[in-house]
């Protein structure tokens, strides 16, 4: 799929440097298969939320009115609107079975993979709600962020199309990264911005809008763990290199939907309710767990002794049951509906499939022209291979002779001809599955290899065959463990560092606008009656009484935000005691001060006493307004009892906390 270049570039910090990277999504007329099936799919969900309208109206006008004509024709056309959105939705899910598309163009044998499709959302202008926060909540211009603003628009835009590769993974990292400091500055707890996120159920199309940035974040993460299962879907599964990447990627996709199911709660949509992301990752997982098989396969096509034999016999029972697990979760009622049905039938041709080759195998290791040589930690393996079960009719587990050893061999090669056929059958059945010319080729092949191995060992003699054989013992020799997104892996830089540290400078804090403050010293004065502590931003430790500072106006836990119109926000506790000593005897100041005092109390594990900027996000708008600028200069007034030939000092003990600011 060719990249789309947008225009603007967005800045982001990789581990150990800092860089810019372009904007990169899908071309919406790129005249791919996939991107062709998304774009139905986008025009899909517009029609049904159109539809959906139409029967809210139509259901409201039925409650209110009396007419009983009018009535009659509302439910007419109540009738015709549900008519139109079953259709679409079978529109939808029949879009939701296309999983060839997905699937890599050079393994017409292989069996296929379920990807999931993308979420779709609508566009969203953040320029005027940002804005007005800027100027209200943090008293700065808001035209010096416009570029910030279209930057992080640019991204949603682009993150709505990604790549189906790592490129698009990268994107959403980054969107999904840059969502936590929007919504720290942007998003108060107690009230909204007129900003609604509206996002599409990739199942059913049903859209879902709430005013929460959680709801954005899911969604995003949910496109994330989509995009995982179509790279997985699409790797080249001939080869070892592309089934090891096969498994990584669904390894990815199952811990991105576990990180949503124990982190997001109370979902709107039903994509994202507990019951469907918990099929959604034993699916993954079982489908990881089918690849880690097909390598085994792989690798033991050329030498197949009897212990691969076993190993492949277990190891496909233990898929089977894997994807019996995940039919059982299909049918719980809050999936069944939702899941698209030949989802459901392709988990069970593959449940019937993979037992069938379990039985395939087995039969192979009992037959094997070795058996002759089999070890004994061999014959322990096959005693063990098969369930014990009362109900087993042919009750042979570890063979007497070479009869009984040919009569179990050729009851697993009779069962897995029936398993292959149920399989054949339920392919049959369902209308979505029939056009799937992968699918069938490999169940044709699996049953040809059953039949040509029970006719090569016919005993027509000896019909205890018939007789159904133990049942394999799943089991198998790989751990899988999920790999949670790794959003530290994908680092990107605040765009609105501007505003200041964002544990102090948040929606959720609140303080005085910026007041402007100048201090004028006399010659023979020693310092501007003031002390500083902190790191970014630099707070007002202690004001002296009757000083130059306190008839300013400059108070005992104000944040100074700007030195003689230096931004020092960001500034470090050297770098403002060097601004004020070169002031010389003018000293301006911008300062702000909290209405959260938490901010005043000093940490007693600090030597320097620096402010703490690790706490939480998001906040209320202080709504206070800006008191007029003070200015203090020394003055020969008698009335005044400060005087300016004393020397203050600070006690030895607070010396060792703060850095009195006494400039001469």
């Amino acid at each position: 799929m060719l990249k789309w270049v947008r225009r603007q570039t967005v800045r982001f910090k990789s581990i150990g440097q800092s860089r810019d990277m372009i904007i990169l999504g899908s071309d919406p007329r790129v005249a791919t298969c996939r991107g062709k099936l998304q774009n139905r799919r986008s025009k899909l969900n517009q029609e049904i939320n159109k539809e959906l309208r139409l029967r809210a109206g139509a259901e409201n006008l039925f409650k209110a009115t009396t007419n009983r004509k009018l009535k009659e024709t509302v439910a007419l056309e109540l009738s015709f609107v549900n008519s139109n959105l079953q259709l679409l939705k079978e529109q939808l899910a029949e879009l939701n079975s296309q999983v060839e598309i997905y699937q890599n163009d050079n393994t017409d044998s292989i069996m296929p993979m379920i990807p999931l499709g993308l979420k779709e959302t609508k566009e969203i202008d953040f320029r005027d709600p940002f804005k007005d926060f800027i100027l209200e909540h943090y008293s700065e211009d808001a035209n010096q962020y416009e570029d910030s603003i279209v930057d992080f628009m640019d991204t949603r835009q682009a993150m709505r199309t990604p790549l189906r590769d790592n490129t698009g993974i990268a994107l959403l990292f980054r969107y999904y990264n840059q969502l936590y400091f929007v919504e720290r500055r942007f998003f108060p707890p107690d009230r909204s911005l007129g900003i609604y996120f509206e996002w599409f159920d990739s199942l059913t199309g049903v859209p879902s809008c709430q005013r929460t940035v959680a709801f954005e974040k899911a969604c995003v993460l949910f496109n994330m763990g989509a995009v995982y299962t179509q790279i997985g879907a699409r790797q080249d599964r001939t080869t070892a290199k592309g089934l090891d990447s096969a498994v990584d990627s669904f390894l990815r996709a199952a811990g991105t939907f576990r990180y949503i199911h124990e982190n997001f709660t109370n979902a709107p949509s039903m994509d994202l309710g507990p019951e469907m992301l918990e099929m959604f990752i034993q699916l993954m997982l079982a489908q990881a767990r089918e690849c880690l098989l097909e390598k085994l396969e792989l690798q033991s096509l050329e030498n197949r002794t009897i212990d691969v034999c076993f190993d492949l016999a277990q190891e496909a029972a233990q898929l089977s049951e894997c994807y019996d697990h995940v039919h059982q979760l299909i049918q719980q009622q809050m999936v069944k509906d939702y899941v698209p049905y030949s989802w459901s039938a392709l988990v069970q041709v593959k449940r019937e499939y993979h037992i069938g080759m379990a039985h395939y195998h087995a039969a192979m290791g009992i037959l094997h022209a070795e058996v002759s040589q089999m070890s004994a930690q061999t014959k322990d393996t096959l005693q063990f291979l098969h369930v014990e079960s009362a109900s087993t009719q042919l009750d042979i587990r570890l063979p007497k002779d070479d009869l009984e050893r040919r009569l179990l061999g050729r009851a697993h090669l009779r069962q897995a001809l029936v398993l292959q056929e149920e399989g054949q059958r339920l392919h049959r059945m369902c209308r979505e599955l029939k056009g799937k010319h992968a699918l069938i080729s490999m169940l044709r092949i699996a049953h040809r290899l059953a039949l040509q191995a029970y006719t090569a060992n016919d005993a027509e003699d000896d019909f205890r065959d018939l007789l159904d054989p133990p049942q394999i013992q799943p089991a198998t020799k790989f751990q899988l463990s999920l790999t949670p997104p790794d959003f530290a892996q994908y680092r990107v830089s605040d765009l609105f560092k501007g505003l200041g540290p964002i544990a102090i400078f948040s929606a959720k804090r609140h303080w005085t606008a910026p007041r402007l403050v100048q201090l004028h010293r006399g010659r023979t004065t020693e310092g501007f009656g003031f002390s500083v502590r902190g790191d970014a931003p630099v707070i007002i430790a202690a004001v002296e009484a009757n000083s130059l500072s306190e008839f300013g106006g400059v108070k005992e836990g104000d944040f100074i935000v700007t030195i003689s119109d230096v931004d020092v926000k960001w500034a470090s506790h050297e770098e403002v005691v060097n601004l004020i000593k070169n002031a010389d005897d003018t000293l301006s100041l911008r300062l702000v001060t909290p209405m959260d005092r938490n901010y005043l109390k000093p940490a007693k594990s600090s030597n320097k006493g620096s402010v703490s900027t690790h706490s939480s996000s998001s906040g209320v708008s202080s709504g206070m307004s800006s008191p007029s600028g003070s200015m203090a200069q020394h003055t020969g007034n008698k009335r005044l009892s400060w005087n300016p030939f004393k020397k203050h000092q600070l006690h030895r003990e607070s010396k060792e906390f703060y850095d009195n600011v006494i400039l001469r």
